[in-house]
């Protein structure tokens, strides 16, 4: 079977963490199909895309440059589903080749955590907090700086957890 060493999307090298590429087979044609792990902020990064410019080299040496669509598969870790259309498939004989009836889809998610994903690469997300608190603190907390902020209830929230998870 066929295996992907690297990955760029639109020029830029992407993590990825698991992948399968294979031809799959419909009685209109053939497409070859990539589906890779990556982390949650590659995710959000290419989720709205409707094309992209892949360059996926193989282990093999063998480097495949196309242009791919994105297609919303789900799953329960970050991964994007990739396919283009084929006209021809003598150059990927060597490929896994799929069609809906086949019962084994190759399994990219096996062997891989959320958690593992997220210690190469954490996403930040914007958090809107609604407290009463004493003026004194509200006042202080308007004079900050937002970086500042955010260091502070990143660093309360881990000594928290430090506190009261053990």
């Amino acid at each position: 079977m066929v295996e992907v060493k690297s990955v760029k999307i639109d020029g830029e090298s992407i993590h990825v963490f698991n992948s399968a590429i294979y031809i799959f087979e419909t009685s209109t044609g053939y497409t070859l199909e990539l589906g890779i792990i990556v982390s949650e902020i590659v995710v959000n990064k290419y989720k709205h895309e409707e094309n992209l410019i892949l360059e996926i080299e193989l282990l093999d040496g063998r480097v495949i440059n196309t242009i791919m669509h994105l297609q919303d598969l789900s799953g329960g870790l970050p991964r994007l589903n990739l396919y283009c259309e084929l006209n021809e498939i003598e150059e990927y004989q060597d490929f896994l080749m799929v069609n809906e009836n086949h019962l084994m889809f190759p399994n990219i998610e096996e062997g891989i955590t959320l958690e593992e994903i997220r210690k190469y690469e954490m996403p930040d997300e914007k958090v809107t907090l609604k407290m009463k608190l004493p003026i004194v603190q509200v006042e202080w907390l308007k004079m900050q700086k937002n970086e500042d902020l955010t260091e502070i209830f990143k660093e309360a929230i881990y000594d928290y957890w430090k506190k009261y998870n053990n």
